[in-house]
């Protein structure tokens, strides 16, 4: 887990395959195409993350009524990438597009409703909209403590409630949250996953803006020496990590 080239190489191969099938399988061409772009724009390549999915939302067109469910895993694809690139406000608009699918065709209960409202919060908080991001994170919190839950989204949603709480500068909180976040991710990640290396960098962010300068320090570097294993040296998370180190140094 957390070998990107090498999963993107395997849904590669995958998509091959399936186009040559007969007859066509369009669902698992979609499918293939939807996991190539999870690992290119985990990757960083944001163009062919991009391509993959416009490429998958085009067979759904084709296959699907309009408001089906699959198209929310393709409207959240699409908000990812661009909350990347750090167009947010295209980002909302997808990501309000899969909940409003998910309201129409699932209960408030269901964890697909859950995870679309935290990709939510997290826009929200990015545009500074911090009591909206706040109330988007709450309701996935109770969506998923309700019904039981993959744990790593469950790790995602405290990830990002504690972003928030940093960004509202309630340190407590967000450290809180963000040690939630990292025990379950160390319970059910490699130690070289690049999720780890991306929480270890809040936390190091936490502990620096409360002048706990040697823990940032630890947890910065932890998170560049995962991303200098996983992920390409131009990638924006390993430079910002490099960027927060220098930070750090200043200070110490």
């Amino acid at each position: 887990m957390g070998d990107y080239s090498k999963a993107l190489q395997f849904h590669e191969k995958a998509y091959e395959i399936f186009e040559k099938s007969v007859p066509l399988n369009r669902s698992q061409l979609t499918l293939s195409l939807l996991n190539s772009a999870e690992c290119y724009e985990k990757m960083g390549d944001y163009a062919m993350a991009l391509k993959n999915l416009q490429n998958a939302f085009q067979i759904q067109q084709k296959i699907l009524p309009e408001n089906n469910p699959a198209f929310v895993d393709t409207y959240r694809g699409l908000g990812t990438v661009y909350r990347s690139m750090k167009d947010y406000s295209r980002a909302l608009v997808y990501f309000q597009q899969g909940l409003a699918i998910d309201e129409k065709s699932l209960p408030a209960t269901h964890l697909s409703w859950s995870i679309t409202c935290s990709h939510i919060g997290d826009v929200h908080r990015l545009i500074g909209k911090y009591e909206m991001a706040l109330s988007f994170h709450q309701k996935a919190l109770n969506t998923q403590q309700k019904v039981e839950c993959n744990p790593l989204d469950c790790a995602t949603t405290y990830t990002n409630l504690g972003e928030t709480y940093r960004a509202i500068n309630d340190y407590s909180m967000a450290l809180t949250y963000f040690q939630k976040g990292l025990r379950i991710r160390e319970n059910m990640l490699p130690k070289n996953h690049s999720d780890l290396a991306a929480i270890y960098n809040s936390l190091a962010k936490v502990y620096f803006a409360s002048k706990q300068y040697g823990m940032a320090m630890k947890n910065v570097q932890q998170a560049i020496e995962i991303a200098q294993e996983k992920l390409p040296s131009n990638h924006p998370h390993l430079l910002e990590y490099k960027e927060q180190l220098e930070i750090i140094r200043r200070k110490t």
